[in-house]
């Protein structure tokens, strides 16, 4: 099993790095420069084979240890842990890391909702009091008599005990269904609190504790389960109650949201704390009129990543692209200011920047780079910081010199929250995944798959995502998104309603009755909870069985990087999901924990993990575990298989 890009096939050409037009364009455009990107980056280093197949003990200093993947029964390392046991490890300290990613993000997220119901953040507000009050009743809070205020404060404080519980269960795992629930009490999984989970976890992969790969990885889910029906569910859930909850929205994606006469601004990161303010800010008069007076016709603000995901959901805030593009978005020289915060911002880009007017301003105390500017952002005085960022890139545009703005942006629709699929299906009236689970039933939609996740530069850039994608609902598999991977599709139309157009016939069907994409942008990445909360609402529906694991459904992450994906795919697996990873896969240096989290799971948790680099491949793979299911709940309509090869692939281009 290939566990990185082979030699021979690693991207070499321009047109190799990336199938989206717009980042080729400017790589060609600026080749002469040698500008270095991660693209250029991902050539030079070679990834440590022993490395790649968490085979590197590095958890005491008597090592580091290596274990020869070819013949890793032969070595033990200096105390005696064999390949086993530090895969496991390495394995588990990454849930860890992608756990206290998503759960810090909540945690900030549950103390300025605190301070908004205190009345001590100017600028914040309690916006879906609808959803302030559902979850109010989730954590047992009374609602009656009582304001919006009092309310959020009781709920404010119950969400933030929650990251630190030392006993009984994280609040929010009740939403899924008892099956599932009773599953996780039988294996002494269901997660305390966020840190209690994460700090156990950190502690068994020390040397010289547990030594059992499977029962670090009993720890493992527990940690990661604290992250999916935890953390990031919190986070979902009060960023919705005080931004709003998205409703779908037509906004556009790509680089060529950058706009020639005006100030661009891209916000990079994940936390929408800042981000809200900002568009706020670009919005104000007196910053407009101060662009316009350094000569620009206005403030452009364009998205990057997931905090891009935020604000589009919410705002429309135009996407300018994903991960891979955050460095290409500098090359087009069109860029004053690039805000960051936390998570996937690439250190690289104060050194790029210098070699433009580009500014790259830091926001977060847990997260400088140097040789950025830092202006520090603080809850407690959001709207005067946001017009401070906001004012030192106007000002930065007369710096600017010569730009190249591709061309490319396409039109997408975003904003399907629970709440929205809800509404769309059921209808005002009748709000139910019921419409959902009939066309299930009835053979119009096969399956639902969750298609998320990173870029990665070891494979052709956003090529994967959208090869599986029009697999996928070629064959009638309705497709939810997150992330990078719905940016990445944003891009190439397959967010709009005239996307029916490569969907198979069934889910064009259901798709133009109800006027809604075949790929449903859902959020950002910690927004996978939203997935969660809907897996759970089919069943609860009823007709698709009793547990998250009857249902034909699945989660691939094609083009994955981060420790958060790993985080995510173990809390989707442990929820009875199979999950599917491309690119590379971090344990096969360990047979026995490879085969523990591929087959075994399945009998453990109904859900397992799958490695599968090639996209029809895993396409393959996923419409046969959805035809098993359809076939174990007695739903099976013989279907021909749609196979794509690159002409057919190129005929669907919208």
């Amino acid at each position: 099993m290939s566990t990185i890009v082979k030699e021979e096939t690693k991207p070499k050409g321009i047109k190799e790095h990336s199938v989206c037009p717009a980042t080729t364009e400017i790589l060609e455009y600026t080749s002469a420069g040698n500008y270095d990107t991660a693209f250029q980056r991902a050539l030079k280093v070679k990834p440590c084979p022993i490395g790649a197949t968490g085979s590197c003990c590095k958890h005491c200093y008597m090592g580091p240890c290596r274990f020869n993947p070819k013949k890793p029964e032969e070595s033990l390392g200096v105390c005696g842990a064999d390949v086993n046991t530090v895969s496991a490890r390495n394995f588990a300290r990454a849930i860890a890391a992608g756990t206290a990613a998503h759960s810090d993000h909540g945690r900030e997220v549950a103390r300025t909702f605190l301070a908004t119901a205190c009345k001590k953040v100017p600028g914040y507000e309690i916006k879906d009091e609808v959803k302030l009050k559902a979850l109010a009743n989730d954590f047992g809070v009374k609602t009656e008599g009582r304001s919006k205020e009092e309310i959020a404060e009781e709920l404010g404080l119950k969400c933030l005990a929650e990251f630190s519980k030392q006993e009984g269960e994280v609040t929010l795992l009740k939403r899924a269904p008892q099956r599932r629930q009773q599953l996780w009490k039988d294996l002494d999984v269901a997660p305390r609190g966020v840190d209690r989970e994460v700090v156990e976890l950190m502690h068994r992969t020390a040397m010289g504790v547990d030594q059992d790969y499977k029962n670090i990885m009993l720890q493992g889910t527990r940690c990661a389960l604290a992250d999916g029906w935890g953390g990031s569910m919190i986070a979902t859930e009060l960023q919705d109650i005080m931004f709003g909850t998205p409703i779908p929205l037509r906004a556009q994606a790509n680089l060529g949201v950058l706009k020639k006469d005006e100030v661009n601004i891209i916000i990079h990161g994940h936390e929408p704390l800042l981000a809200e303010m900002l568009v706020r800010a670009s919005r104000d008069p007196e910053l407009v009129n101060l662009a316009k007076q350094k000569g620009a016709r206005g403030i452009n603000l364009a998205g990057m990543c997931c905090t891009g995901n935020e604000i589009l959901l919410r705002h429309g805030i135009p996407i300018g692209g994903n991960f891979l593009q955050q460095e290409i978005a500098i090359l087009t020289g069109a860029v004053e200011a690039m805000i960051v915060d936390v998570q996937c911002v690439m250190q690289a880009l104060p050194s790029l920047a210098k070699c433009f007017h580009t500014k790259i301003i830091t926001t977060n105390p847990k997260a400088k780079i140097p040789g950025a500017e830092h202006i520090e952002f603080s809850e407690h005085d959001a709207v005067n910081i946001s017009k401070k960022i906001i004012m030192t890139a106007v000002e930065n545009y007369t710096r600017r010199g010569e730009t190249r703005i591709p061309a490319n942006k396409m039109d997408l629709i975003a904003g399907f929250s629970h709440e929205t699929i809800n509404y769309m299906l059921g209808g005002s009236f009748r709000a139910s995944y019921r419409p959902l689970n009939d066309n299930i039933i009835n053979g119009r939609i096969r399956g639902v798959v969750g298609v998320v996740g990173c870029n990665n530069p070891r494979t052709t850039h956003d090529k994967n995502h959208l090869n599986l994608v029009k697999e996928l609902i070629g064959n009638d598999i309705l497709v939810v998104q997150t992330g990078c991977s719905a940016i990445a599709c944003a891009k190439e139309g397959l967010m709009i309603p005239e996307a029916v157009s490569a969907a198979g016939k069934g889910l064009r069907e259901v798709c133009d009755a109800v006027g809604m994409p075949p790929v449903l942008h859902c959020g950002s990445c910690v927004d996978n909870s939203r997935i969660l909360v809907a897996c759970s609402e089919m069943v609860r529906e009823g007709d698709l069985g009793t547990d998250i694991s009857d249902l034909p459904v699945a989660g691939c992450a094609p083009e994955w990087m981060s420790e958060k994906a790993i985080a995510i795919g173990q809390y989707f697996v442990a929820s009875g999901a199979l999950v599917v990873f491309g690119t590379t896969w971090p344990t096969t240096g360990s047979e026995a924990l490879t085969n523990h989290l591929f087959k075994e799971y399945e009998q453990t948790y109904k859900g397992r993990w799958a490695f599968e680099p090639d996209a029809s491949k895993m396409a393959s793979l996923i419409i046969d575990h959805i035809n098993k299911k359809r076939e174990t709940l007695g739903i099976l309509k013989a279907k021909e298989r749609v196979l794509y090869d690159m002409e057919a692939r190129r005929a669907l281009e919208v």
